[in-house]
């Protein structure tokens, strides 16, 4: 099967996995996937998870938004955040998510309304990526 390098840039730093045969990640209007060959493109990408094939074994990382830039051998990943299944903390994810929702419950503007929306958002998929 082809291959193709992935490129994830976060803010805290950089990872590069060479051999690459698949990634599916949470587009804006849903996901996609991208394999070795893909037609260049530029998508935003949402709050979810990215599945990473690499030598017949799957990785499974949550991620907070951002872009991906597919080139013919390579995908480009920049996002805010990015933390593979394996080093999330499931009970911090759990507190995120019930300060998240206590957030909603107590909100006094509709700004606060959406940025609890959001924090539960990414606390749920963080609990759910947690159990890949």
């Amino acid at each position: 099967m082809k291959t193709f390098k992935l490129e994830i840039v976060t803010p805290s730093g950089q990872e590069i996995i060479e051999t690459v045969s698949y990634v599916r990640c949470p587009g804006l209007d849903g996901a996609f996937g991208v394999m070795a060959g893909h037609r260049n493109a530029m998508i935003a990408l949402g709050i979810g998870e990215i599945k990473v094939t690499s030598e017949g074994l799957d990785s499974f990382y949550a991620t907070s938004g951002g872009f991906a830039e597919i080139s013919h051998e390579k995908l480009h990943v920049l996002v805010e955040t990015m933390e593979h299944s394996k080093e999330i903390k499931l009970d911090r994810a759990k507190a995120a998510l019930e300060r998240g929702q206590k957030r909603l419950r107590n909100r006094e503007t509709e700004i606060d309304g959406k940025r609890a929306e959001i924090s539960i958002k990414r606390a749920k998929n963080r609990v759910h990526v947690s159990k890949r």
